[in-house]
């Protein structure tokens, strides 16, 4: 399920959530390796992390990415601005195709697995119009991308991928 609404101040929110039949533990740590972000991320971005790995991941961290967007090459810059292990971290953009970016991970132990939540909030250059010609839509195929994955996610995967 992935829900994207406008707030009055301009701000986008996207929402999406799966239940994934797996531990917390074993779901937070396949999202705690950064490297398994591009297992996530659709081909067609042609992403890449360039910050040397392996990344010991925490409050503070720095992550850089490359990427692909329409054509265009992209730099990214994260900082990890919250982690609570195995619950919730957040990453926030410092630089990027973005004027805001704020993605929030949560995970909760439910029955039948683990409850994983993506909450965004991103604003773009240009508005509205941008947002609806291009962003939008490039998001929601990049949040349907990454839940499809993750319906096929097993955590013995996670090991023969590092």
């Amino acid at each position: 399920m992935i829900e994207i609404n406008r707030t009055p101040a301009g701000i986008y929110e996207v929402h999406a959530e799966i239940l994934i039949p797996h531990s917390i533990t074993e779901v937070f740590d396949f999202f705690a390796q950064p490297q398994n972000l591009e297992a996530l991320t659709p081909p067609w971005l042609n992403f890449q992390i360039i910050t040397p790995l392996p990344i010991n991941v925490s409050e503070g961290a720095l992550i850089d990415y490359r990427l692909k967007l329409h054509g265009f090459p992209i730099k990214w810059k994260t900082k990890i601005t919250d982690w609570k292990p195995p619950y919730r971290f957040v990453d926030t953009q410092l630089k990027g195709p973005y004027r805001l970016w704020q993605h929030e991970h949560t995970f909760q132990e439910s029955a039948g697995g683990t409850l994983v939540t993506d909450k965004v909030q991103y604003s773009v250059l240009g508005g509205p119009l941008i947002n609806w010609l291009v962003v939008q839509k490039d998001v929601e195929q990049i949040f349907n991308y990454r839940l499809e994955q993750l319906r096929q996610f097993k955590p013995a995967e996670t090991e023969s991928r590092l």
